[in-house]
């Protein structure tokens, strides 16, 4: 009889056939089973069939006020007036009566020219008038009484004028060489001494006016249709001045280049304590509205790209309401085009979207992580 071994020895296969044998045995004995994803689909199934948990999200109720659209603008402030006065007739700088930045009067005497002998000459100028309205009424009772001919009558009368026209001019030249202030102003610069030598054009002195105080401005050819004249004007000037005025200019032809039109407002300076040239930002009162203030961080998008912000409808519904800015302050911006009064998610609302359920949370009621 054959032991195992020899047998084993002989056809070692038998040993490789055992080893298969015992293989699949115990892997369709029930030792070894696959994963089974029962349990574990159906509780997946089970969490995707839940609801997803709600977003908290604070509110705040907000209510519409009364609001001045207005278009800013920045201009520099410029006289009302400005004149520089010349000599209408030669002679020599007798008397200056003013100094460099002198307020001053309409009519007030400024620089007296020397009159030289233009008083001789104005007298002289009289005699001879005299004589010639003698010679002239004489001409024409002669010429009525037909003693005298038309030819001499003309001669007479002629002269006569020409004696007037000299007085004329001769009372013109000594009430010249006075220069008196045309308006109300200021003396911004004086372009003569005295005992300088003048000729007829030169220039004297020259005048600002101040009151009312004008500030320049230009406005783009988008916003020109709501300015008008008589408009009223909140100003501000570099100094920290502030003061209300009214547009009394709009021009009616745009700068070629900038494509703007040039407007002045008037403001008032009495005592012409406010100089020209300085900065100053411009605030034209368009038209009042209502609106709400809230902060720009409480701004939201829609998927559009559109700004507005987002509100509770319904009670807790996500609502995205388009807005308009109506004007924009250092502390927050008002926006136009709400309910008179809206209910707005300040905190959470990046992770909403219109139309979602959320939890709503009062401002100082309850925090967002349910502490009180």
């Amino acid at each position: 009889m054959i032991s195992l071994k020899e047998l084993l020895r002989r056809k070692p296969w038998i040993l490789s056939a055992f080893i298969l044998l015992g293989i699949g045995l115990w892997l369709f004995s029930g030792h070894y089973s696959p994963p089974s994803d029962t349990s574990d689909s159906q509780a997946l199934k089970d969490h995707s069939s839940s609801p997803p948990p709600l977003a908290k999200v604070v509110t705040e109720q907000f209510m519409v006020q009364p609001v001045t659209r207005t278009l800013s603008l920045y201009g520099r402030t410029a006289p009302n007036r400005k004149a520089t006065l010349g000599a209408e007739v030669a002679g020599k700088v007798d008397t200056l009566l003013v100094r460099k930045g002198q307020h001053i009067k309409t009519g007030q005497p400024l620089i007296q020219l020397d009159k030289a002998d233009r008083e001789l000459q104005l007298a002289r100028a009289n005699a001879i008038l005299k004589v010639r309205n003698q010679e002239f009424n004489a001409s024409k009772s002669l010429r009525k009484r037909g003693l005298q001919g038309e030819v001499a009558f003309s001669q007479a009368e002629a002269n006569l004028i020409e004696a007037k026209a000299q007085v004329r001019s001769l009372e013109l030249a000594l009430t010249n060489t006075e220069i008196y202030a045309p308006f109300d102003g200021v003396i911004e610069r004086l372009y003569i001494e005295k005992g300088d030598y003048l000729g007829v054009g030169d220039p004297i002195i020259s005048i600002v006016d101040l009151n009312p105080l004008v500030i320049s401005a230009d406005v783009s050819e988008r916003h020109i249709d709501k300015v008008y004249k008589n408009q009223k004007a909140e100003i501000e000037l570099v100094t920290g001045f502030v003061a209300t005025g009214t547009l009394s200019f709009r021009g009616a032809v745009a700068n070629e280049s900038t494509n703007t039109y040039p407007i002045e407002v008037e403001i008032s300076n009495p005592d012409m304590a406010l100089t020209a040239g300085t900065s100053a930002n411009l605030e034209l009162l368009l038209a009042t509205e209502p609106a709400i203030k809230i902060t720009p961080s409480m701004l939201a998008l829609d998927e559009a790209g559109n700004l507005g912000i987002k509100t509770l409808a319904a009670g807790d519904k996500v609502h995205f309401v388009p807005i308009s800015i109506v004007k924009v302050e250092p502390d927050g911006v008002w926006l136009a085009g709400t309910e008179n009064t809206v209910e707005i998610i300040t905190t959470g609302q990046g992770f909403v979207r219109d139309g979602d359920t959320v939890i709503p949370v009062r401002r100082h009621s309850v925090d967002l992580d349910g502490s009180e």
